[in-house]
């Protein structure tokens, strides 16, 4: 028997994907939401994950459990390796092909070193969870090979941790490095004092969390400092190897190097044929959708969208969701021979936590810093986080790690090592 609906299919399961999933619940269309991965993740607790002071499953839920009382979506475990859009169909990389009515791409951002792709082996990214895994070993093996360490050199530079990139998620990682060495590692080891470790924030503009105002920008540099983070702003990076990394004329011993500077686009949309930006991004109509396919969206990450003033749609979370629910709309409105108004971003603010009692907050210009903004900070992430079991995990979880400055999380697993351990480090 022949289903009549419209067939929606979506690309990703982020916020956009399934925000524009959710919001399509009860219109007349069938959906299939494809992802390379089965779960949705909360990407802005993400480094919580890389720093041992979540699990995974705190910050993640299974796609099909999310949409299981949802009778109009089938999830799909797939990728997509091709879209013909004259033919109004995805190929996935098992072979399989699947015919839409209304395509949403909505498959996030990667990583980008600026044309230095060789940087990525020795200064991991955090975008997923396979990144927050990765790197929690590589922050937890360093102090393991510090403590074993035989010349004062070799020791010195497992100590070193390096986060390149001044904007949230780099602030939020050096911010709770310096914490766990001064405060959650403390009398653990015998030979090596961990709150001796290094932790330097590098950003090569002049002042961390750009995007926030200069007079909250300083103050989350002050912060950062007294949690003992080294801010060196104004010098980019200008080689990473397993050795250490390169700042402008000193080459610095580091085993652990971090990268939070540069995002770029899924490469999925290289398969359209529609104008992109320098990052990858699709320059979307108004309506969000592809010139020459109004059948096709793009929205998230992926999306390049201008405000009405002009700036850029930032690639956050609230940008996301309302451009998935945007095109939720647009699809019914079309379905309704109605038209649609233009897509508008409402910008709600911007915060960002460095750590214990630190946070920075902007809200339409309403600014505020320290532990209010702190607990402003905590309240709004366990509120967005999409389950009651989530919450109150997460929620315990911080409780205890505020009170004992412990994090549960702190278990090594996996087969890979944290950067070669044969490259010698250069003489002092």
């Amino acid at each position: 028997m022949s289903d009549s609906r419209k067939h929606v299919v979506i690309v990703g399961g982020g916020f956009g994907g399934l925000w524009a999933t959710r919001a399509l619940a009860s219109a007349e269309v069938r959906i299939t939401l494809i992802d390379r991965r089965n779960h949705h993740l909360f990407q802005p607790l993400l480094y919580q994950v890389a720093t041992a002071g979540l699990s995974a499953p705190d910050i993640a839920a299974p796609l099909r459990h999310i949409l299981r009382k949802q009778k109009n979506v089938e999830v799909r475990l797939g990728e997509v390796t091709g879209i013909a859009a004259d033919a109004r169909q995805v190929r996935l990389a098992d072979g399989d092909v699947i015919d839409y009515d209304y395509l949403l791409l909505a498959s996030g951002a990667t990583h980008a070193y600026f044309g230095h792709d060789e940087w990525a082996d020795d200064a991991p990214g955090l975008k997923t969870l396979d990144d927050a895994l990765h790197i929690r070993r590589r922050v937890l093996l360093a102090f393991e090979r510090a403590e074993a360490a035989e010349t004062e050199e070799e020791r010195s530079a497992w100590l070193h941790f390096a986060v390149v990139g001044g904007g949230p998620t780099g602030v939020e990682l050096a911010g709770t490095l310096a914490e766990i060495s001064r405060k959650t590692l403390r009398r653990e080891f015998r030979r090596i004092d961990p709150a001796q470790a290094r932790v330097r924030l590098i950003e090569a503009g002049p002042r961390v969390l750009a995007n926030f105002p200069e007079s909250l920008s300083e103050k989350a540099r002050a912060q950062l400092q007294r949690l003992g983070v080294e801010v060196a702003t104004g010098t980019p990076v200008a080689a990473i190897d397993a050795r250490g990394y390169q700042l402008g004329a000193e080459f610095v011993p580091a085993r652990t190097v971090l990268w939070a500077a540069g995002v770029a686009a899924s490469p999925l949309g290289a398969l359209l044929d529609a104008p992109r930006d320098r990052a990858g991004r699709v320059l979307v109509e108004p309506d969000l959708s592809v010139p020459g396919h109004p059948e096709i969206f793009v929205a998230g990450d992926l999306a390049s969208v201008k405000q009405a003033n002009g700036q850029p749609v930032p690639g956050v979370a609230p940008g996301a969701k309302q451009m998935g629910a945007y095109v939720a709309s647009a699809i019914r409105a079309r379905l309704g021979r109605r038209a649609v108004e233009p897509f508008r971003y409402v910008d709600f603010g911007n915060l960002a936590t460095i750590g214990r009692r630190a946070a920075v907050v902007d809200l339409r210009g309403f600014k505020f810093s320290g532990f209010i903004a702190w607990v402003f900070w905590l309240a709004a992430h366990v509120f967005f986080l999409i389950g009651f079991r989530n919450r109150l995990i997460v929620m315990l979880n911080w409780s205890w790690a505020y009170f004992t400055y412990q994090r549960h999380a702190r278990i090594i697993f996996g087969t890979g090592e944290p950067a070669r351990t044969d490259a010698p480090v250069p003489p002092p």
